[in-house]
């Protein structure tokens, strides 16, 4: 197909979306056997072992920098009534990646924080973190990868045992490919779009996520564990998204003070 072929394909997708044009949908999380404060357990064993196993940044002016966004962004109607404790720390990894846990604990690496051009594309990708988070991706996939054995060993964890333990005993741990941290095309898709949600109620403008995203893919592959989840679905997707946060945008100008952050 040639390049105008392709212009118009694309063209004729966008004016179908603007016809069918609504506020981005709020999703809800799905199936999940795990209680809200399982949720937060999980993740406070599993942040204990991140900080033992990866090297931990204590600048104190990082440290403030990532809490200053995370908090801007946790104070989103979304995060607030999610009712999960975030909290936002900085690992010694030149990869570009951050990384949440069930239940609030946030990790981002340093090659993150070298590689965004602002403080509004660090916020998407924290934004898209935090939106795993309130929609449970991680303890709903573990749901369904062991519906069968999950409600014996949630029972045995009620007993004062590890949740770590137990579920690392089923397969279920913190490896590069754990189903607490590795996540479907559609909660991807749905990280996306709650996350230009929430990043425009604080005040960072949205567009900047799906730049910080075209950036990554513009590198080609070429640092294979880099944060990007437009590079696991077609450029239609991105385009998409792009349009997304231009609807979250216009609906956070809308409703927010004329003073507003930027």
């Amino acid at each position: 197909m040639g390049k105008s072929a392709i212009r118009v394909v694309l063209l004729s997708l966008l004016v179908i979306s603007n016809v069918s044009a609504q506020a981005p949908k709020h999703f809800e999380p799905g199936f999940n056997l795990f209680s809200k404060e399982q949720d937060i357990q999980l993740g406070q064993e599993n942040a204990a072992q991140v900080r033992k196993q990866m090297a931990m940044i204590k600048d104190p002016f990082l440290l403030e920098y990532v809490n200053h966004v995370g908090k801007r962004l946790a104070d989103s109607q979304e995060a607030r009534n999610s009712g999960f404790p975030f909290t936002f720390e900085v690992v010694a990894d030149p990869s570009i990646n951050a990384f949440a846990l069930p239940g609030g604990p946030m990790f981002i690496n340093t090659g993150l924080l070298k590689a965004v051009d602002n403080e509004a594309q660090l916020a998407g990708v924290m934004g898209h973190e935090m939106s795993h988070v309130i929609l449970r991706h991680g303890t709903n996939q573990a749901t369904k990868s062991k519906l069968i054995e999950l409600p014996a060993a949630l029972g045995a964890q009620m007993t004062g045992s590890s949740m770590v333990g137990q579920l690392e005993q089923m397969g279920i741990g913190l490896g590069a490919n754990s189903v607490l941290l590795k996540f479907s095309r559609t909660a991807e898709s749905q990280a996306d779009i709650t996350g230009c949600r929430i990043m425009a109620e604080a005040g960072y403008n949205p567009i900047e996520m799906a730049k910080f995203f075209d950036k990554l893919n513009a590198q080609g592959g070429k640092n294979p564990r880099s944060f990007s989840p437009t590079t696991r679905t077609p450029t239609i997707a991105a385009v998409r998204l792009k349009r997304k946060c231009g609807l979250c945008l216009r609906r956070a100008t809308d409703t927010r003070p004329e003073n507003s952050r930027t």
